[in-house]
């Protein structure tokens, strides 16, 4: 492609950066609702996520690495159609999560969105180096460790024996 047709259609480099994002995101959003169907309560949903976001940075790397490490440097990131989509994302996650406490799944002591972060950031971390250094990511194990702390660590409380 000629490079004045990236100016053309999309402004700059970076347009055309954001716009396969925006359109990978799209497709990758619809897969997420999908998946959820059929969900038994707030942990099967926070498990499927979980498993699927890991999945995404395991299986398509050039993705990862543009969103991971090149387009959230910049500030017209925050005022893209790309960042909306991430935003509708995270909203969703947060919405499964006060279901969760709603349901009593998920202790209420602790803030939604503040766990909707960790999660994030757990995921990305947990993720990061294997997108950097090409090394495997394996989402079957990945998801299952980081449920298991992060599920034991939000469930309700069980009473303490006197």
């Amino acid at each position: 492609m000629a490079e004045a047709l990236i100016y053309r259609y999309f402004g700059d480099k970076r347009g055309l950066l954001h716009q396969v994002l925006k359109e990978y995101l799209e497709e990758y959003f619809c897969r997420f609702e999908e998946d959820l169907k059929g969900s038994r309560g707030a942990l099967d949903k926070l498990r499927k996520q979980i498993r699927g976001h890991i999945d995404v940075y395991a299986t398509n790397r050039v993705f990862a690495r543009i969103l991971l490490l090149e387009v959230r440097n910049y500030p017209d990131y925050y005022r893209s159609e790309t960042y909306e989509l991430v935003k509708k994302y995270s909203n969703l996650l947060l919405e499964i999560i006060e279901e969760g406490v709603r349901a009593g799944e998920i202790r209420g002591d602790v803030s939604p969105r503040f766990l909707r972060q960790v999660i994030l950031g757990g995921i990305e971390h947990l993720c990061l180096t294997g997108v950097i250094f090409q090394r495997e990511i394996s989402p079957a194990g990945l998801s299952r460790d980081f449920c298991k702390v992060l599920f034991d660590g939000i469930g309700p409380r069980k009473q303490r024996m006197a």
